[in-house]
C-alpha cells in the first residue's frame, strides 16, 4: 500500500518572536508531517504555540530555524486554505462576495468565482445568506461563511485555527461537522487547533503542544482523498 502524499513537512521548525532578552520562542524544533487525507487535531492551552505552528504550515510565518516544506503542493494560490478563529470577513462585501474573494484575487473570472462561491455556500448550508453583510450574521453563520470561502478554492489542505473558540458548544459542534463534511467532499486533509477535547475527539489523530513543544502521536488515521475538480485559478 502506497504512502499518501506529504503535504507539509516540518523539520526541527522553530519560531522566535523578538530579539535578545525579550525574545519569545513560540515553537521549539517541531518535526511532523501532514499527509493527504489526514484528520489531525493539535491540542493545547492558549499560548502553547499551536496557532504559530499552524501559521508555519500555512506559510503565514517563516521558521526562525529549521524548515517547513510542502513536497506535494504546487506553487500558486489555492493549495492551502486557512480558517481563522476571529472575524475574517470583509465588512463591505456581502456573503457571496466574501466567499468569492480569494478566487477573484487568484484571477478566476468573476462569474465563475461567484458560481463556485455559491456552490461552497450551499455545501455549508449558507446559500440563503448570500446577500447579507457580515454585520448581519451570527458568530456561527460568519464562521460557516469563512469555511465556504476556503473550500471554494478546493484546497488540498485545510488549516483551521481554533474555529470554535468564540462559539457556544452547540454551534461549535456544527462548525466541526461542516469542516469534516467539507474536507471529505473536496478531498482535503484537515488540521484543526483546539483547546476543546470534544472537538479533538472528532478527528482521527491528536497531537499536543505544551510550552511550544510538539508531541505527535502514532500514525495518523487517513482517508482516501476524493477525486474532485479543483478548477483553474489562473
Amino acid at each position: 500500500m502506497s504512502t499518501p502524499d506529504v503535504l507539509v513537512r516540518c523539520q526541527d521548525a522553530a519560531r522566535t518572536f523578538g530579539q535578545g532578552p525579550a525574545a519569545v520562542v513560540a515553537v521549539h524544533g517541531a518535526t511532523c508531517e501532514v499527509h493527504a487525507g489526514d484528520r489531525i487535531a493539535i491540542t493545547g492551552p492558549s499560548g502553547s504555540g499551536k496557532s504559530t505552528l499552524l501559521h508555519l504550515m500555512a506559510a503565514l510565518e517563516r521558521p526562525t530555524t529549521g524548515s517547513v516544506s510542502r513536497p506535494s503542493l504546487a506553487d500558486g494560490p489555492g493549495q492551502i486554505g486557512v480558517v481563522f478563529q476571529g472575524p475574517s470577513l470583509v465588512p463591505a462585501l456581502d456573503v457571496a462576495e466574501n466567499a468569492a474573494l480569494p478566487l477573484v484575487l487568484a484571477g478566476v473570472p468573476e462569474d465563475r468565482a461567484r458560481r463556485r462561491a455559491m456552490e461552497a455556500l450551499a455545501l455549508v448550508a449558507a446559500a440563503d445568506l448570500a446577500t447579507k453583510l457580515p454585520e448581519e450574521l451570527s458568530g456561527g453563520q460568519a464562521q460557516r461563511v469563512a469555511v465556504a470561502r476556503v473550500i471554494a478554492l478546493a484546497p488540498r489542505l485545510v488549516l483551521a485555527d481554533e474555529p470554535t473558540g468564540q462559539l457556544d458548544r452547540a454551534t461549535g459542534r456544527h462548525i466541526v461537522d461542516v469542516l469534516l463534511s467539507a474536507a471529505d467532499t473536496i478531498g482535503a486533509a484537515l488540521v484543526v487547533t483546539t483547546h476543546d477535547p470534544t472537538v479533538a475527539e472528532r478527528l482521527g489523530v491528536r497531537w499536543a503542544m505544551h510550552e511550544g513543544r510538539l508531541q505527535t502521536a502514532s500514525e495518523p488515521l487517513r482517508r482516501s482523498p476524493a477525486t474532485v475538480s479543483r478548477g483553474d485559478t489562473s
